[in-house]
């Protein structure tokens, strides 16, 4: 699985190279206890140890290593850290979208239907990365839009590792059949129907729905069950 080279345009080398440690410690190409070299990584990432060092800083941030001397161990992410951030994400997204509910929404709902339509492309030229990275973005628009200052520092402190543990789910996904990708697709459409209709109670109840069914996949994808 690869990390979407969009997301990566602009990017700064310990960006870049944050970006990849981080999916591999998701996906579980790196385990917890393995340990991490600044050499080793400066090496293989063709670069000098400054960037190394970035990137292993913010990982350390994100609780997905712990720092050592020249290097550091892997911690990865554990069952409750999982779904400590779907509860991150339930608070935001379930705040954003009944504050949205108050707000002009005509223009965020031409927005969200053509990240839909960018979705059904990935899906049908079987595009993990691609649809996971739309599936980000419809996520992320309806954050930006609420025009929340502090809850948009709060998305942007977890957003990296949302979009990593998204391509570890749409994997599964899209491992599964055709009918779970478009599922997945239709999930994305109730929630656009209900921003639509505006009603609080409506937007409460599919936020629920939505984060209670991605979060079993996520539990499936990650092999905690």
């Amino acid at each position: 699985m690869a990390y979407p080279a969009a997301w990566l345009r602009g990017a700064s080398l310990g960006e870049a190279i944050t970006c990849e440690l981080r999916l591999s410690i998701v996906t579980g190409k790196l385990k917890p206890g393995e340990k991490l070299s600044e050499n080793r990584i400066a090496a293989d990432f063709g670069t000098s140890r400054s960037p190394v060092r970035e990137a292993l800083r913010v990982l350390s941030d994100e609780g997905l290593i712990r720092l050592e001397r020249m290097g550091a161990v892997v911690l990865g992410l554990s069952e409750a850290e999982v779904k400590e951030l779907f509860d991150v994400r339930y608070l935001i997204e379930s705040f954003v979208q009944e504050r949205l509910s108050r707000m002009d929404r005509e223009p965020i709902i031409g927005q969200l239907e053509r990240i839909i339509d960018k979705m059904e492309l990935a899906a049908k030229h079987r595009d993990i990365e691609e649809f996971a990275l739309q599936d980000f973005s419809f996520h992320e628009t309806i954050v930006a839009e609420a025009k929340h200052s502090r809850i948009w520092q709060l998305w942007r402190s977890i957003r990296q590792l949302v979009l990593s543990v998204m391509l570890v789910t749409t994997q599964e996904v899209f491992g599964a059949s055709a009918a779970r990708i478009e599922a997945v697709i239709e999930k994305h459409r109730i929630i656009l129907r209900s921003l639509r209709s505006g009603s609080e109670e409506e937007i409460q109840k599919q936020v629920r729905n939505y984060f209670a069914d991605s979060y079993e996949t996520l539990h499936h994808s990650l092999g905690k069950s």
